[in-house]
């Protein structure tokens, strides 16, 4: 057979103060056959489909990928350029059996609610007859578009997402079996009417995922996909969906797709863990027995669009100067070039993080300390490497600080480790971001507790000014499956 593989993603918040341009895309950027033999967060197709072909003696033709750190809009003529890119080598590699595609599922773009879903439609008016497969991230707006445009659609179960590979290989496996005709994958819908989503790194999450992995492949289930949604987005699509593949079976996947969905609106806000408020949050740390107690920042999550640079957590841990603590990766590309120039034992005045909006809180005036410095601060995540660019680590007293040139979330220990802070000697241990954190810290935390420091991420749907999102949905509207 022939493959078409490509990737084209990032995580649009459309409430950021941060715009997205070409230039954004530039580091995970990778024109066809340059993409390296690990995956990003949403170019695993791409390995997946070398090994199918490598295994299987298929042909598998690249495209390019590219993937941009979550933040605001997409300029038109980014999104535009790249789309064409990707169609037009689609285009040159005609005929084709199977199209792949890595997508995260929420990128917006000006003039574009639904970028996924146009270039699944494009990719689809040029191959009628071919096998369409797309991985999503499960902090998507799964729209009717989407469904229609392609054949298999596989999104990431795990949260943290610990399973992106794993998800590409399933997707790719599905689509090959449907190309050579042993499947008719037919997809059901169920829309939870709803704003929520859950972790799988605790009840009832956890148990969930497992029960949907033991259904896949029985009893004609081809594969289930909760899509959690993405809340810091005002777009029609924003909301929690159940996608269910069956072999050829409509009728028993919706019944599957609803009493999933079903099951999932009966959990109310049992999914998500109680997230305190700032003082409330180190205090409920000091308190506990060991360390270090990691606090997640979750609401200035660069990996939810945001920047990484609110200075709330900080502020509070500074009234408690003889405690060791923690934070990173704080993003301030400035602050970090100057501890870079100064370098390490170096002493001096600096002005860091509370930039990007109000909602990032004060900036910290100290004088701090150089404690030690690199050209790149490179970081494993599962099966990738993620790169928070040129960094620096400083302490105030007792507390040190990793400021960051790149934004990303705070993924692995290695964001302190690497820049010569010990973890294990910390009280506290401050991380920018959502869940994404817990497979690599959970093992050295002695607890871990969520945050709310009150943005600059929307944290209460109910009071974001959503515009385009469809009514009635809860938590604006009593939940329509509830009356």
């Amino acid at each position: 057979m022939r493959i078409f593989a490509a990737s084209l993603a990032t995580e649009t918040n459309t409430f950021a103060p941060i715009p997205t341009d070409r230039a954004a895309f530039a580091a995970s950027y990778y024109p066809p056959g340059a993409h390296p033999a690990t995956p990003t967060l949403c170019s695993a197709p791409m390995v997946a489909a070398r090994r199918a072909a490598r295994e299987g003696g298929h042909t598998l033709i690249e495209g390019s990928s590219a993937w941009a750190e979550p933040a605001g809009l997409v300029g038109r003529a980014a999104y535009e350029a790249l789309r064409d890119e990707i169609l037009g080598q689609l285009q040159a590699a005609m005929p084709v059996d199977v199209m792949l595609f890595g997508l995260h599922g929420c990128m917006v773009a000006h003039g574009y609610d639904d970028c996924e879903g146009d270039l699944l439609a494009r990719a689809r008016a040029i191959a009628p007859r071919a096998v369409i497969g797309a991985e999503l991230d499960l902090h998507a707006h799964l729209s009717t578009q989407m469904v229609e445009s392609a054949d298999v659609i596989v999104a990431f179960k795990e949260f943290p997402h610990t399973d992106f590979l794993p998800r590409a290989e399933e997707l790719t496996a599905l689509c090959l079996r449907a190309a050579d005709g042993r499947i008719a994958p037919v997809a059901s819908v169920f829309d939870c009417r709803m704003i929520g989503g859950f972790m799988t790194s605790r009840e009832p999450g956890r148990s969930f995922v497992d029960r949907l992995q033991a259904m896949e492949g029985r009893d004609g289930v081809l594969s289930i996909s909760v899509i959690h949604g993405f809340q810091a987005a005002d777009v029609y699509d924003v909301g929690t969906k159940v996608l269910v593949y069956t072999d050829g079976d409509a009728a028993a996947g919706e019944r599957l797709a609803e009493r999933l969905g079903r099951e999932l609106i009966g959990w109310g806000g049992a999914g998500v863990p109680v997230h305190l408020k700032t003082s409330e949050a180190v205090a409920e740390a000091m308190r506990m027995p060991g360390g270090p107690v990691v606090l997640a920042d979750r609401w200035d999550n660069p990996g939810g669009g945001v920047a990484g640079d609110s200075t709330f957590l900080i502020e509070e841990l500074l009234k408690f100067p003889d405690m060791p603590a923690a934070v990173g990766a704080l993003w301030d590309p400035v602050a970090a070039a100057f501890c870079i120039a100064a370098g390490p034992g170096a002493e001096l005045p600096l002005r860091f993080g509370g930039k990007a909006a109000a909602t990032s809180g004060r900036p910290i005036d100290a004088v701090v300390r150089v404690r030690a410095t690199t050209p790149e601060l490179l970081i494993p995540f599962e099966q990738s490497q993620v790169s928070l660019g040129a960094a620096a680590s400083i302490s105030i007293g007792a507390l040190d600080v990793v400021l960051a040139s790149g934004r990303a979330q705070t993924f692995n220990p290695a964001v302190f480790t690497r820049l010569g802070i010990d973890l294990a000697a910390k009280k506290i241990v401050v991380v920018k971001s959502s869940n994404h954190f817990h497979a690599a810290f959970a093992p050295i935390a002695a607890g871990i507790i969520y945050v709310d420091c009150g943005g600059p991420y929307p944290p209460d749907p109910a009071r974001i000014a959503y515009t385009k999102i469809r009514r009635p949905i809860a938590p604006l509207d009593p939940n329509p499956w509830l009356g």
